[in-house]
Order: structure tokens, then sequence, then C-alpha cells
């Protein structure tokens, strides 16, 4: 009977660990893709900031034409 119990307990034991192994992947998984998509928000930030930059300099390009031009 003992020898039963320690199978059963170390059944058990082994069962919750690969359980909590498997949340963690999961989990690990969904940070991952958390992530990038943090990083590609970031992306998106940033080409919208570089394409504010070009129409700021263009703007800037044309008022030193119009002044050159006068």
């Amino acid at each position: 009977m003992k020898k039963f119990l320690s199978v059963f307990v170390t059944s058990m034991f082994l069962a919750s660990a690969a359980f909590a192994a498997d949340a963690m992947k999961e989990e690990k998984k969904a940070d991952a893709k958390a992530g990038a998509m943090k990083e590609e928000k970031k992306a998106d930030a940033k080409a919208g900031a570089m394409k504010e930059e070009k129409k700021a300099d263009a703007k800037a390009d044309a008022k030193a034409d119009a002044k050159a031009g006068k």
C-alpha cells in the first residue's frame, strides 16, 4: 500500500509540474506576441514621426525658396 501511495503522490507531482510548465509556455508565447505588437506600434509611431519631419522639412524648404525668390 505504501508503494502505491508513493507512486500516486509522485505521479500527481509530475502531472502538476507538467501542467505548470505548459502554462508557462503559453504565457511566454503571449508575452512574445505582446512584445511584437509593442515593437510594431513603436515602428509605426517612428515612421509617422519621420513623415511629419519630412513634411516640416518640405514646408521649410518651400518658405526658404519663396524668400529667395523675392
